[in-house]
């Protein structure tokens, strides 16, 4: 069952919040404060964190460092661009402002779950993105050239590679190496929002523009103003969505939902996707003039598996991050484990070796990982010979999902949250 943790001081809101949730399924606990949160509750444990912004002794954004994989919405009566975009900034999946309609409330929630907590990058401890970036193959070093190139222009950029290749790294480099460096970098997953939503988490709404709008809401394009806004999976969007995402780059303004005045915006945006656009334009799903707006600068990531070495480069940093943690002796890995790592396909790419990583990390007890401690092709999460991945996911989620949380499943499956999200929404596995 998915767990929840309200963090609310006013005991009416936070009662009322609970009964909400209850009754749509959700197991529910509750803390008044930030102190009392820590004090009392393992954040690690829930599947979302909602929080007050304004707290008795902090604010609610003071979990961040503290519920690192979590995702926490922020809610908050002082409803601005500033707010939204600072809590935002510092790791806050959404917000939603007081007082809130039921059903936005619930929305917003679901589309969180959805989208899951920002994924740690598998970099430096206090390395740029760029330098986050690791590996020493050719293909990825020409990846690194062409960031360097296009970051300094405010050309618009489309970002192509598989799922978990680092898409979205790459565009917070583009961001830190640009004149923007200074503003916000908002990343937004297309496929994570529901299509009848996500015009107005784009674009803003004003207040009574449509049932359940009971405020008027800041759009995710103006909170990135002076800034980068990254659209990840790009090719998700509805054709209506499409049509305002272009007048927007065109006009250099946006129009909320429900109001006649344009609103002027400086921002840059950075798209991606793992899809076939070309063909999505051919089949009339993808508007071509919104196609070419959007690659005037193309970057292609190559998969994991076309980098060579860098499998290896990448495994020892993800270990060099755990003993810096964790204070735990640095775990080296045994040769016939690079092996292993070389011969693997990886077809969740960097995202899926860092999982990979971690979980055979716990495994292991003393300082040289073994291959056995991988379990990349035998073990409880690998497929039953003949089966195929997808009918292996579907067995698995769907004989797991009462018991289990969508954290623990991603954990278990050796995904993120959104691939586990995205996966449930190709393959029509509802939720429990």
């Amino acid at each position: 069952m998915t767990r929840i943790l309200i963090v609310e001081d006013e005991p009416v809101i936070r009662g009322e919040i609970k009964r909400l949730l209850v009754r749509r399924g959700y197991e529910v606990a509750e803390a008044a404060s930030v102190d009392e949160a820590l004090r009392d509750q393992r954040l690690d444990s829930f599947d979302l964190v909602l929080a007050d912004l304004r707290l008795p002794g902090g604010l609610g954004t003071d979990l961040l460092d503290r519920a690192s994989g979590v995702p926490i919405v922020i809610m908050t009566s002082y409803a601005t661009v500033r707010s939204a975009v600072d809590a935002m900034r510092k790791g806050a999946v959404d917000y939603v402002s007081k007082p809130f309609d039921h059903d936005e409330l619930l929305a917003t929630i679901e589309r969180s779950l959805s989208r899951g907590a920002p994924e740690p990058e598998v970099s430096p401890k206090g390395a740029t993105a760029l330098d986050a970036i690791v590996g020493g193959s050719e293909a990825i070093l020409e990846a690194k050239r062409q960031i360097r190139k296009v970051a300094p222009s405010d050309a618009t950029v489309l970002v192509l590679g598989e799922s978990g290749t680092g898409k979205e790294l790459v565009a917070r480099a583009i961001h830190e190496e640009s004149r923007r460096r200074a503003g916000p970098f908002v990343p937004v997953n297309c496929a994570a929002i529901p299509e009848s939503l996500i015009e107005s988490e784009l674009f803003g709404h004003e207040r009574g523009a449509f049932t359940g709008a009971a405020t008027a809401r800041t759009g995710l394009v103006e909170a990135a103003e002076g800034g980068t806004l990254f659209l990840d999976e790009v090719g998700e969007l509805p054709s209506s969505a499409q049509a305002r995402l272009l007048r927007t780059l065109q006009a250099g303004e946006v129009r909320r939902i429900g109001s006649t005045k344009a609103r002027r915006v400086d921002v840059r945006l950075v798209a991606a996707t793992h899809r076939d656009l070309p063909a999505m334009v051919r089949e009339g799903s993808f508007r071509s003039d919104l196609y070419y707006r959007l690659r005037v600068f193309e970057l292609k990531l190559p998969p994991l598996r076309a980098r060579g070495d860098d499998v290896i480069r990448i495994a020892e940093e993800v270990l060099a991050q755990a003993a810096a943690r964790t204070g735990r002796p640095l775990v080296k890995l045994a040769k016939t484990t690079e092996e292993v790592l070389r011969r693997h396909d990886w077809p969740g790419n960097v995202r899926e070796l860092a999982n990979a990583i971690e979980r055979a990390l716990i495994l292991c007890e003393g300082q040289v990982l073994g291959p056995e401690q991988l379990a990349l092709e035998s073990g409880d999460e690998a497929p039953d010979s003949g089966e195929s991945l997808e009918d292996y996911f579907r067995r698995f989620v769907l004989e797991n999902q009462g018991r289990l949380g969508e954290a623990e499943l991603a954990k278990r499956l050796g995904i993120s949250r959104k691939a586990l999200w995205e996966r449930r929404q190709r393959l029509g596995i509802p939720r429990k």
